[in-house]
């Protein structure tokens, strides 16, 4: 099907030179575009915590409470 769209002159020049860049065609990135944003949207995987590590002089021990909490790491 064949469509008319408006895009800015300076942002089709920015289209136009990348397409010259990956040797693909001004269409080609712009069907590329408009299926990314048709397909459906994979559920964003949750980022691992990682907490920091306090060094023990006894691993697999802990003796700790706030007090030694707040000495040994700094918060804002």
């Amino acid at each position: 099907m064949r469509t008319t769209v408006e895009i800015p002159d300076a942002l089709y020049r920015e289209l136009k030179s990348k397409a010259a860049g990956e040797k693909r065609s001004v269409k080609e990135i712009i069907l590329r575009g408009v299926e990314l944003e048709l397909r459906p949207r994979s559920k964003k995987r949750a980022r691992r915590v990682t907490f920091p590590l306090i060094p023990s002089k006894k691993p697999g021990t802990l003796d700790i409470d706030n007090a030694k909490i707040y000495e040994l790491i700094s918060f804002p």
